[in-house]
């Protein structure tokens, strides 16, 4: 079958590790698991790492990149991939599809049958591909880590990629008031039009805000703190520009706030991102949509830091 797949480590040049090609067809791991046909997958910064050789030792090359899919599983049922699976031998318990367990760039994928979620049918694929990982992660960050039902307002640093300008989309559709930073003029202009109020990194607010999605570390972390409220939570889930921020501890503890790192979500958080959706008829910023055979232009966008949303594959293409 045709797949994108990881053929070597290169750390400093990811995109020379690329390979489109014919790898065999998926193994099932055991009797519970079940094959889905692949419709449309999307991008994430997390398959860049995988050809880094972050989580994917070389050992177990070559592996098929990619964590989103959605596609029809052997009833013939429109399905949408979780792609987080129980992994005892990984420290953290479980890992992500492409890590150990080929992902989902391919023309099918191999996934536990409590994997797949129902696609709502006001969703194409290509929509529903861009949800499992950065989606479900901003829709974590913000409801079951940021309790966004207890807040009034919301800063998202770095709007642009695939996790920050989810969460401004999401945030924005459930009434908050949302600020959104970017170093990139264009894209604060982009921002703007999603229902948020843009800002150069670092500038000030014209309120303290209740919830801070930090995705970008070390470069913002301070304007996080300085921008939170009392009580505020700030929620971590990446760390784009350097992991070892300085933290004035005296900010923390005089404004009770709350440092909280997550990653992902839960199967039923995603069925309620999806339910939230479809109901709210929220849809992704969906920045290209490239033809299968064409990944490594996607790839080279992803890597270029130009995307404003998210980059798909068209499975059908």
């Amino acid at each position: 079958m045709r797949a994108v797949y990881a053929s070597t480590i290169d750390v400093d040049d990811p995109l020379a590790a690329l390979r489109v090609g014919e790898l065999p067809e998926p193994d099932l791991p055991a009797s519970d698991w079940a094959v889905v046909e692949v419709r449309a997958s999307s991008l994430n910064h997390h398959d860049l790492w995988s050809l880094r050789g972050v989580g994917l030792p070389a050992d177990r090359l070559p592996m098929i990149l990619g964590c989103d899919a959605a596609g029809v599983d052997a009833a013939g049922n429109d399905v949408v991939v979780y792609p987080v699976v129980p992994d005892p031998a990984d420290p953290r318990g479980m890992s992500i599809l492409s890590e150990r367990y080929p992902g989902t760039f391919a023309d099918r994928v191999a996934v536990p049958r409590s994997h797949l979620v129902p696609k709502p049918a006001g969703l194409s694929f290509a929509e529903a591909a861009c949800l499992p990982t950065a989606w479900l992660t901003a829709y974590r960050m913000l409801t079951t880590r940021g309790r966004l039902d207890q807040a009034g307002s919301v800063l998202v640093q770095g709007a642009g990629g695939g996790v920050a300008t989810a969460a401004v989309v999401i945030a924005v559709a459930l009434g908050k008031r949302v600020y959104a930073t970017s170093r990139d003029p264009a894209k604060r202009e982009r921002v703007a039009t999603l229902g948020a109020t843009s800002l150069a990194p670092g500038a000030r607010l014209p309120e303290r805000v209740d919830v801070v999605i930090e995705t970008v570390g070390a470069a913002t972390f301070d304007h996080s703190l300085k921008s939170a409220a009392p009580g505020a939570r700030i929620v971590v889930s990446g760390a784009t520009s350097g992991h070892l921020p300085a933290v004035d501890l005296r900010r923390v503890f005089a404004m009770q706030l709350e440092i909280l790192g997550t990653s992902m979500g839960t199967a039923d958080e995603l069925r309620g991102l999806l339910q939230l959706c479809d109901t709210r008829g929220i849809r992704p910023v969906v920045d290209t949509v490239y033809g299968f055979g064409e990944a490594p232009a996607a790839f080279a966008r992803l890597h270029s830091g130009d995307a404003f949303g998210k980059l798909v594959l068209d499975h059908q293409r």
